[in-house]
């Protein structure tokens, strides 16, 4: 399997995919040593977990330029994903005990009832590209923290930050052989399937999550899917700082090149502020650096996939056809890597491709509004249900849309944030089950219930 710079398009690796019985082998010996790291106090596990986290700190230039030289994000943005990273483990580490040791339900002459939390056993990782120690960490850790042995598939576009997770994870004291990683693209993840883990946890596309969960339901075992989204953001008429709004919703929409499940995609705005939204919105575009992500005060890398480029395209066509008016951008780079200009669509409607399908990239379609009955029927119109964003002086009123909205996180006066205290969950297209909170830390265990006499 080649490693390309998404950048340069050259092959910085080379390496060998796992096949059906290289994965049977490091599932076996998940088999093996699950026990033995389950036997371990879960202080134990803590000071692991937390060493493992200061190690992503003591190496984060050469984790991050890893990062950034297979994905094709910023410089500085693969450091702020480390960054998270560890403040997620933090929050996970700090409440682990809390939400993982046993629970004393009735206490009384004779009879004690207690919960429980027993580890799932040996749990399959199949994760993302995009933000491949967010999206990791956010079951990996809590996994291992609960005593499972976890086989981590990396997506093919962010192997050797796959490769260099389970090196420090073995360097922070992780029971030797408790994780293991599995190398390879679509037919390693489809192999995966056909072998008998305690649970299944995956983090990418609809279409492949339907699959996953499709084939392994016979099982009978958990099977959690974060999946993408479409996620809507509107902007009322009592907005007061419109030039702020726009800086602030320009990020949620672009950061990381549009390529997070729940960056901004759709954005709905008020008639009275649509033209200065628009204006204000273009400016910050206008004002970002692309380039090398490797070069400083780079704002917008490269996409990670080429094969997104015609994905973009498709839509910004179908969106000119039916009408709306190109702002900014609009267009692929010219020369090698996978660039691909920022793109404001404005005066889009509702059945275009860019306000329905998940884009995945620099582009946005922008609506006007005529009051908040219509943003909301606009909002509801989407299969998918992961975020949902309300700019308004009011909080009441913003939390009385949110509240019609099937979605699984609600932002008042924010976007594209994930907060390690909520359940990060997605509702119809965009997935089934929690991460994060102390519902994604007991995701990884069976409670039993004891009957105590005596």
């Amino acid at each position: 399997m080649q490693i390309i710079n998404p950048a340069t398009e050259e092959i910085i690796s080379t390496l060998e995919e796992d096949n059906q019985a290289t994965l049977e082998a490091k599932f076996e010996v998940l088999k093996q040593v699950q026990p033995e790291w389950a036997k371990k106090t879960l202080q134990e596990r803590i000071s692991i977990l937390a060493t493992f986290s200061d190690l992503l700190e003591t190496e984060i230039e050469a984790l991050a330029l890893t990062l950034t030289n297979e994905v094709g994000k910023p410089l500085q943005q693969s450091r702020n994903e480390i960054n998270g990273a560890r403040a997620r483990i933090k929050w996970m580490l700090a409440n682990a005990e809390k939400y993982l040791s046993d629970e004393v339900m009735v206490d009384e002459p004779g009879l004690k009832e207690i919960i429980k939390y027993e580890p799932l056993g040996v749990v399959c990782n199949i994760s993302a590209w995009n933000y491949p120690y967010l999206v990791g960490v956010n079951v990996f850790i809590p996994a291992l923290l609960s005593g499972n042995a976890v086989m981590y598939k990396p997506s093919e576009y962010a192997t050797l930050t796959g490769i260099n997770i389970e090196k420090l994870l073995k360097k922070a004291g992780v029971t030797e052989g408790v994780f293991q990683i599995a190398i390879g693209a679509r037919e390693t993840g489809s192999a995966l399937l056909d072998i008998n883990f305690d649970g299944y946890f995956f983090t990418g596309s609809y279409k492949t999550g339907k699959y996953i969960y499709e084939k392994v339901a016979a099982k009978m075992v958990p099977c959690q899917l974060e999946l993408g989204g479409k996620d809507p953001l509107y902007i009322a008429e009592d907005v007061a700082d419109i030039d702020a709004t726009a800086i602030a919703t320009a990020d949620g929409a672009f950061y990381n090149n549009g390529q997070s499940c729940c960056s901004v995609e759709r954005i709905y705005v008020h008639e009275k502020n649509y033209e200065i939204y628009l204006n204000a919105f273009v400016n910050e575009v206008r004002s970002w650096k692309s380039g090398l992500p490797t070069q400083d005060g780079v704002y917008l890398g490269t996409l990670t996939r080429k094969d997104q480029i015609r994905v973009l395209e498709n839509q910004i066509e179908n969106a000119l056809s039916k009408g709306a008016k190109l702002l900014f951008g609009g267009k692929a780079g010219n020369g090698k890597g996978y660039f691909f200009e920022p793109t404001v669509l404005a005066d889009v409607t509702n059945d275009m491709l860019v306000m329905q399908e998940e884009s995945f990239g620099p582009i946005i379609g922008i609506m006007k509004v005529k009051n908040d009955e219509e943003a909301l029927k606009l909002m509801q119109d989407t299969d998918y249900g992961l975020t949902a964003s309300v700019y308004t002086a009011d909080q009441t009123r913003a939390e009385k849309i949110l509240s019609q909205l099937d979605s699984g996180s609600g932002y008042w006066n924010c976007c594209d944030r994930v907060s390690a205290a909520l359940p990060w969950s997605g509702r119809k297209y965009s997935g089934i089950g929690a991460t994060l909170s102390h519902l994604g830390l007991r995701a990884f265990t069976k409670p039993k219930g004891y009957h105590l006499r005596g």
